[in-house]
Formats: structure tokens, C-alpha cells, sequence
């Protein structure tokens, strides 16, 4: 036995994937390996990142597998082949090679484990569909016949579009359940590495659309360590990065949020660009616009939109951060228009209730906060009874409803505390203070704006603490600036101004050296400028500082 093929073995029971993708690459370019260790490595090479190589190892297994006779290995190989373009975006590729698998078991006409390998495109393609009841019968089936040839993987993947399907007809509680008993089998070690970050992946995504924020903090919690375990592990990295921002953000932890979001962009940015990329930069224009950056945060709800994610209800809530409400109340109502599932239009429900009372149409913004409590009831989420409570608190508020929306308004508070959410638990004390206010009772309003005011300054939330200073809704959109630099340069040039280094600018903003050297450079070239000197005496010219 070669001592590469050993010791890549080896680095492969030990999930050193690099390490041994390299090793088995190496004894392959000496003498071809057998059919196991092509399949290793093709798997490490996967999850290394390098799927272009995984790809062309796992086709040159496949045509062995063909030449063996060996049919239902060729399938399952054409399966994964098919599902890893798929995950790319590569979908004409993907349903070739799923379509050569088939035919290839259509062939070999034995009953084996396969046949519930190719079902499961079928499922998924049902589940996107809206299909939802034919989706969950495929993947019955899909469990049924790893169940009977004692294949956990696929017993597993099989239990996971079972829940999702179940939540997608509305079943929620069942589906959760479907998808716990799924993440048994990933945390106990039951399945390969290939299944355990998709079904992480896929469970984090089915709570998070769900509502269900501890689930999805827990999961995501225990993907981050399944992660860490494996420290050449690139695939579903970018992905679980995601996810940990999405649980940073609601935690108050922004700057760990925004370190997360922009490193998961970069990561589905290369070696080519993944379809969850969208997510990361709505992620990240999600921080900016909270934190007051909107030029930022334009640019990053439209890279979102460019791949295939919907930027609202984002991009609708910038336009109210920008003092434009009928903008807001027109995007969201078009978004609703076209939201057909109950978790679709609790998304964006809540940003309709702030569109509509900005613009002035309480009455709309009150249907709006009903229609948001029927659908929390109807799920049971307790992140959308809080949303729901602060929504009809808002309208009560509105409607000078003060001692009802006061009710409304401490269930939120509460609610928000309970989920660990800091920062929507002080927006819910700022409009507590307000109705306080109305009510002729000033001390205790003081104390719920001091409150809310503490956590905005901790996080950095400048629109939220110029709305809280206003006493009143968003301020007004401010005049646009005469000069060509984004808010996020324009930031950079002040501090610049103050004598403060790249390094030090770099880890105010909570981004890297090269970043600010590329704002430091893009200001420059703008202002047709040569030197940081130039560029502060220009700043205090035109005063931006």
C-alpha cells in the first residue's frame, strides 16, 4: 500500500480535508486509485472547497463504477455530482447529471437505496413548487427506503423534507419535531460529513422562516462547532457565517454581526460566487441601515436583489429611515401583494405597520398589526408575538389609545428581554416613554427613554437615537450631500480627518486594513486628490467636517 493513499486515508477519518485531499490527489496523479478512495477523495476535495475537483474526481469514479458494472454506485455518484451543481446555482448541469442517474437505475431495475436518492430533487423541486402536500409524501417515500436499507443519510434528508413540508402546510409544531429528530442523528455522528452540513444548513433556514429564534440559535450555535472541529473545512462555512450573523444581530452583538456577514461574503464570493451570497449582503445592508450607514446599505440590499435575494422588507425600511414613507408604503405593499404563505407575510408585515403610520394611514397600518397577531397566533412564535405586540402598541399609540397601547407596548418589552433582544426590546421602551408621556407621566417616560437611549448608544444605533431625541417617528431625509463620496467614505474621511491611521480606522469600523485602504483610495481618486493631507483640508472646506 502507497504511504500517500495511507496517511490520506488517514487525514480523512480525521476530517483533516485539505490535508487529505492533497495526499490521495498525489498518490492519484502516481497510479489511479480504487473506486473508495477516488470517492474519499472527491468528498475531501468537496469539502476543502475545491468542487471543481471534487466534480471531476467523483465523474472519473462514476465511469469506473460504469465499467465495473457496478450501477448503483454510478447513480449514487451521479446524484452527487448532480446535487453539488445544483447547490452552485449550475441547475442545466444539475439536472443532467440527475437525469443520467436515474436513467442508470432505470437500467439496473434492482431494488437498492438509490432509488430514494433520486427522489429527493423531486421533493425539493415540490416543496418549491408550493406543492407542499406532494413534497412531504416523496420524502415519506425517501425515508421509507433508507429506513429499509439502513441508510442514515438518506433516512435523514428524508426526515428533513418531511419537516419542512410540514411547516409549508402549516403544521408547524410537527415539523419542528421532524427536524429535532433530524439533528439527533447529525450531533450524535450518524452521517456523513457531506449530509451533516446540509442538514444543518437546511434546519437553521426552515427556523429561521419559521420564526422559531431559539432553534435557530441553537442550531446554529452547534453548526458553529461542528465548523471549529474541522479547521480546513470550507463548505457550508460561508453559509453558517450567515446564520451566526443573523443570531449576532438580534442579540445586540452588531459588531460581531457585521465581522460575520462581511466574512461570509467574501468566503460564497470565491473561487465563484454561491447562490446564499445574496443572503450575506443583505445581512450586512441590514447592519448598516440600523446603523445609520444608508448609503452602504443601499448598495447592499441591491448586490442582495442582483443574487436572487429579496431585499425587502429592507430595502422598504430604508426608505422610511431616509424620511421617504410613501417610497416604504409602496414597496411593502407590493411585496405583500405578492407574499402568498402566512410566515411570507409576517416577514414584512411589521414594516408595513411603521410605512403606514409614517405616511399617515393609520387605518391600514392597523390591519396590518391585526392581521400580524392572527398569524403569530396561528404559528405560535414567540418572536412574532413580539413583533405582534409592538405593532398594535404602535397603532393603539397612534390612535391615541395610550392605556391600551401601553399594555401592548410592556408585553413587547417584555417579550424582547426574554428573547435576548436588546435592541428590540429598547424600541419598544421609547414608545413605551411616549405613551408615558401622553399620560401626563413624565418621570417614569424619562426613565424608558434613558433605557432605550443606554442600548442604542451601545450598539451604535444613530437613526434609532436621533428618532428617540426627535420624541417623535424617523426624522426627516437630510439634504443630499454636494460631493461624491459614499456615507461609508464620507466616515472614513472624518476620521482621517482626526488624524486617525488606516489601522486604527479599520478597527473603529470593524473591517479590515484593505478595506479602508480601498475607501482611503476611492476618496482620493473622487476628489482628484494625491495625499490624506489634501483630502482634510478639502473636508473642512466643504464642510463634512
Amino acid at each position: 500500500m502507497r504511504a500517500n493513499v495511507l496517511t490520506g486515508r488517514q487525514a480523512f477519518e480525521q476530517r483533516r480535508w485539505p490535508e487529505a485531499a492533497d495526499l490521495l490527489a498525489e498518490a492519484h496523479r502516481e497510479s489511479p486509485l480504487d473506486l473508495d478512495d477516488l470517492e474519499r477523495l472527491a468528498t475531501a476535495a468537496y469539502l476543502a472547497g475545491a468542487e471543481a475537483d471534487s466534480d471531476r474526481f467523483l465523474t472519473a469514479a462514476h465511469h469506473e463504477a460504469l465499467a465495473r458494472g457496478d450501477l448503483p454506485r454510478a447513480a449514487r455518484q451521479a446524484f452527487w455530482i448532480g446535487f453539488s451543481l445544483a447547490s452552485r446555482g449550475e441547475l442545466a448541469q444539475a439536472g443532467g447529471w440527475i437525469a443520467r442517474a436515474q436513467r442508470v437505475l432505470d437500467e439496473c431495475g434492482s431494488d437498492c437505496v438509490e432509488n430514494g436518492y433520486v427522489l429527493v430533487p423531486v421533493g425539493l423541486r415540490e416543496l418549491d413548487a408550493g406543492h407542499a402536500a406532494e413534497a412531504r409524501e416523496t420524502f415519506e417515500r425517501v425515508a421509507g427506503i433508507g429506513g429499509r436499507h439502513g441508510d442514515t443519510d438518506l433516512t435523514t434528508l428524508g426526515r428533513v423534507g418531511m419537516g419542512q413540508a410540514r411547516i409549508a402546510e402549516g403544521d408547524g409544531p410537527a415539523g419542528l419535531a421532524l427536524l429535532d429528530e433530524a439533528m439527533v442523528a447529525v450531533t450524535a455522528g450518524e452521517v456523513s460529513p457531506l449530509v451533516a452540513g446540509l442538514v444543518y444548513c437546511a434546519v437553521i433556514e426552515a427556523c429561521n422562516r419559521s420564526f422559531d429564534h431559539g432553534r435557530a440559535r441553537e442550531w446554529t450555535m452547534a453548526l458553529s462547532r461542528w465548523c471549529a472541529a474541522q479547521p480546513g473545512l470550507v463548505a457550508y462555512r460561508g453559509a453558517c457565517l450567515v446564520h451566526r450573523s443573523q443570531v449576532m444581530l438580534l442579540q445586540g452583538r452588531w459588531h460581531d454581526a457585521i465581522d460575520d456577514a462581511e466574512a461570509a461574503r467574501d468566503q460564497l464570493s470565491r473561487p465563484q460566487p454561491r447562490p446564499a451570497l445574496g443572503a450575506a449582503w443583505y445581512q450586512r445592508a441590514e447592519l448598516h441601515r440600523l446603523r445609520g450607514e444608508l448609503g452602504a446599505a443601499e448598495r447592499g440590499y441591491l448586490e442582495a436583489s442582483g443574487w436572487g435575494h429579496d431585499p425587502q422588507p429592507g430595502l422598504a425600511q430604508l426608505r422610511l429611515a431616509e424620511g421617504n414613507p410613501a417610497a416604504a408604503g409602496a414597496a411593502v405593499r407590493r411585496a405583500l401583494a405578492e407574499a402568498t404563505t402566512p410566515a411570507d407575510r409576517a416577514r414584512l408585515l411589521p414594516a408595513a405597520v411603521d410605512a403606514f403610520l409614517a405616511s399617515g394611514d393609520v387605518t391600514g397600518a392597523g390591519q396590518a398589526a391585526e392581521e400580524l397577531d392572527r398569524v403569530a397566533g396561528q404559528l405560535g412564535a414567540p418572536l412574532l408575538r413580539a413583533r405582534a405586540a409592538f405593532a398594535l402598541g404602535s397603532v393603539r399609540l397612534a390612535t391615541g389609545e395610550t392605556e391600551v397601547a401601553l399594555e401592548h407596548l410592556r408585553a413587547a418589552s417584555g417579550a424582547w428581554q426574554h428573547l435576548d433582544a436588546p435592541f428590540e426590546a429598547a424600541r419598544a421602551r421609547a414608545l413605551t416613554a411616549r405613551a408615558y408621556q401622553a399620560l401626563g407621566d413624565g418621570d417614569t417616560a424619562a426613565v424608558e427613554r434613558e433605557a432605550a437611549r443606554r442600548v442604542y448608544e451601545g450598539l451604535g444605533a444613530r437613526p434609532a437615537l436621533d428618532e428617540l431625541a426627535s420624541g417623535g417617528g424617523p426624522p426627516p431625509a437630510s439634504r443630499a450631500p454636494d460631493h461624491p463620496l459614499t456615507s461609508r467614505e464620507t466616515e472614513v474621511l472624518r476620521l482621517l480627518c482626526a488624524g486617525t491611521s488606516n489601522k486604527a480606522i479599520a478597527a473603529q469600523l470593524f473591517v479590515s486594513d484593505r478595506t479602508v485602504d480601498r475607501h482611503v483610495s476611492n476618496i482620493l481618486t473622487k476628489l482628484g486628490l494625491s495625499s490624506r493631507t489634501a483630502a482634510a483640508a478639502w473636508a473642512y472646506e466643504h464642510g463634512v467636517v
